[in-house]
């Protein structure tokens, strides 16, 4: 496997991680929340050879699915979101793309929900809905490589905004807790913005309400 972290630059100077998985034996890959810079993005899936099969959208918002629609048009790939977020696609109330100053409006490929399997040659990603950032939020676990992509829900010592439409701090806090922290403790979590973190560091925080102090 071949995972790729690329940092994007987004209106109101936002940084968001893009993140480009690809089975090296097959090339299939997957791009997870192409929020601006494309011509970045494409420039590495020409690097890897990449045959696009999905764009993968953790959630709604305007900075993590600003480039979606041009990287399509560019690489093709079924764009990929959960069903209760959908609506955000098409709705800037919600996804706040007029407020960040980014046109996006498009339908999905496929609507997902929880559970729902996704593969890349022989690598298989599990959606786990984890709302509370969104109602319709998710996170990508691969469980043979380790790995969690947690788009904005958890953070480095910290989690996501619930304050926006759609938002939940009940709703994350019960994500992070019951979904989230019951998986393997050496999990490396790959967040939407800022560093990776692990399972196990992040346990305390919200087991044992210690703040982080790295």
């Amino acid at each position: 496997m071949i995972l790729k972290r690329l940092k994007v630059l987004t209106p109101y100077e936002i940084h968001t991680n893009v993140y480009i998985i690809e089975d090296e034996i097959s090339k299939e890959t997957m791009v997870v929340d192409p929020g601006g810079e494309v011509d970045k993005i494409i420039e590495m899936l020409d690097i890897l050879k990449a045959n696009l099969k999905y764009i993968y959208l953790t959630h709604c918002h305007g900075d993590h699915i600003g480039g979606t629609r041009e990287l399509q048009e560019k690489r093709g790939g079924k764009i990929l979101i959960h069903r209760f977020d959908a609506e955000g696609l098409t709705n800037p109330d919600i996804s706040l793309t007029n407020y960040l100053g980014i046109d996006a409006s498009f339908e999905p490929d496929s609507r997902l929900q929880d559970g729902d399997l996704l593969h890349l040659g022989n690598l298989e990603f599990r959606v786990i809905h984890t709302p509370g950032h969104t109602k319709g939020g998710t996170s990508l676990f691969c469980e043979q490589e380790g790995f969690l992509i947690s788009g904005d829900t958890l953070f480095r010592g910290t989690w996501g905004r619930t304050d926006l439409p759609t938002g939940s701090l009940e709703d994350i806090m019960d994500s992070i807790v019951h979904k989230l922290l019951v998986l393997p403790d050496e999990t490396i979590v790959y967040p939407g913005h800022g560093k990776a973190t692990m399972i196990r560091e992040e346990k305390p925080i919200y087991l044992e309400l210690k703040p982080r102090l790295d």
